[in-house]
């Protein structure tokens, strides 16, 4: 039979016999060897880990969810409300506004909180604010609840993460980040096809609501879920409260047969050396140094750049395929028009959104053997061709069958490669390319940033598309995706198989 080992058959145990105090990680990290010495490739992922791996991902589950059925959702509301352009980029860029606050001001409060306090506290403030949406009765009340729901998967971003990557293997925590982010696919997914259902079952102005509404019993039971999980060991051990980090690490490692029998964490040893320990203590300054900046530009403007692509085509794919495909009722003279061409539009958005699934799953497969700045700088190139074919969608007679190839097949392309590339490997990258002491702000900053190209596009697009059109806001998103890939190249820091903890 199969045994767990450290650094050896004896790990763990010292000279007297009696069990050696050792860091959470190393427990964490400790992997099975055979009676003969040989040993496995990894530790096996225990159940509890895996279910808070799976409650982690459906935080962005929830935020694809959400941001994507919103574009299905937006006409129905834009009708109801009688809403004018402003005040649809308003519902546009609500929820993402709440992401972008939740998570410096929230997200935050799990260093003092726990993780799991604040795990908790935000998927309840999610689901109140998501009933509270679904039964919301001006436009002022929309907008509250769409920002409180914003705020809360806001907070989901750093908090998620943290809950991830303090219980889990290190050499597992790359592909597992990735995977849960796989779930903001899925969410997409979910949402578009959700809407298009919707639509089809209850051809109402009010159908919307209905959409939304369909989120709120998985959000409720993901709440219970997180109620029955252990607090991070690495938090509570940095805190001091070494025998509930004790505690909590029996209940994350529990296997059958149990091992560890006996388990004894070390005090962490603080950083109390001067300078350095005074660089720990929160200057965000220092992400733009001489030594940094660099790293801060990475992190930071490709992944602003790729917001504003993802969540432009994102939100308004429905719109866009409307105005081609619905063409012959792009004037809704009446309710009926209006859902005829949101079904069409949803229908063909729920198509191309199994492509970011597709792509995401090619970034987790290729991540650690291509390498981050590879897939990237292809991300974005690949996203510039496809933006650009569905442009030229716009130069040809829409009924024809050009244009409708050179729609799907621009569109299907930037799904793909936008999640294979810069969606992906931009939230990969701003957790890897900072030194240890400044990594959660630098990864924290990054997302901020990366959120104020989202509002400002989900805020603007309606108006732009109403000025300008389709094909000149496709042409501005493609010089974009081209700059993305640029500055990747030019501030390059390549993270494959580089130990974090010297970088």
């Amino acid at each position: 039979m199969n045994h767990y080992r450290g650094d050896g058959p004896m790990a763990g145990v010292d000279k007297s016999g009696e069990v050696a105090a050792r860091s959470v990680q190393e427990y964490i990290d400790e992997t099975p060897y055979w009676a003969d010495g040989t040993i496995a490739p990894s530790s096996p992922m225990t159940v509890m880990q895996w279910r808070i791996w799976l409650l982690a991902s459906a935080g962005k589950f929830f935020e694809g969810m959400v941001v994507f059925m919103t574009g299905v959702a937006l006409p129905l509301i834009v009708r109801e409300f009688n809403l004018g352009a402003m005040e649809k980029g308003m519902v546009s860029a609500a929820t993402l506004l709440g992401i972008l606050i939740g998570a410096t001001a929230l997200g935050g409060l799990a260093d003092h909180y726990g993780r799991k306090k604040m795990f908790i506290v935000e998927m309840i403030l999610f689901v109140v604010c998501l009933v509270a949406l679904v039964f919301s009765l001006d436009f002022i009340s929309l907008i509250i609840f769409l920002l409180g729901m914003g705020l809360a998967l806001g907070c989901d971003y750093p908090t998620a993460h943290m809950v991830i990557s303090e219980s889990i293997p290190s050499n597992d925590r790359g592909r597992l980040v990735l995977s849960a982010f796989a779930f903001q696919a899925i969410g997409a997914l979910a949402g578009t096809a959700i809407g298009y259902i919707v639509l089809y079952k209850a051809a109402d102005i009010s159908a919307w609501r209905y959409m939304y509404a369909a989120a709120i019993i998985p959000a409720i039971l993901v709440v219970f879920g997180r109620f029955y999980i252990p607090d991070s060991c690495h938090w509570l051990a940095s805190k001091g409260r070494i025998k509930e980090a004790e505690k909590a690490l029996c209940s994350l490692l529990y296997r059958e047969p149990n091992y560890p029998t006996v388990i004894k964490i070390s005090q962490p040893v603080e950083n109390n050396s001067g300078k350095d320990g005074d660089d720990c203590n929160g200057k965000y300054l220092e992400l733009f140094n001489r030594k940094n900046i660099r790293a801060t530009i990475l992190a930071s403007v490709p992944w602003f750049l790729q917001d504003i692509g993802t969540y432009g085509i994102g939100i308004f794919t429905p719109t866009i395929l409307g105005s081609v495909i619905g063409a012959k009722a792009v004037h809704a003279r009446n309710v009926a028009d209006l859902i005829q061409n949101d079904l069409i539009a949803a229908k063909g958005a729920a198509f191309i959104d199994v492509l970011l699934l597709v792509g995401i799953i090619a970034a987790v497969l290729m991540a650690d053997k291509v390498g981050r700045i590879k897939l990237q700088v292809a991300g974005f190139i690949g996203c510039a061709i496809g933006l650009f074919l569905a442009s030229m969608s716009m130069t040809v007679d829409p009924d024809s069958a050009t244009a409708m190839i050179l729609l799907f097949s621009g569109f299907m392309l930037f799904s793909f490669m936008t999640n294979m590339g810069p969606n992906a490997i931009t939230y990969l990258l701003a957790g890897e390319v900072f030194p240890t002491r400044i990594r959660g702000k630098g990864a924290g900053f990054a997302a901020s940033f990366a959120k104020i190209g989202a509002v400002t596009t989900a805020f603007l697009f309606p108006v732009l598309f109403k000025d300008f059109g389709t094909g000149p806001i496709l042409i501005f998103l493609v010089s974009c995706s081209l700059l993305g890939a640029l500055i990747t190249w030019l501030f390059r820091i390549e993270t494959r198989g580089v130990n974090l903890e010297r970088l």
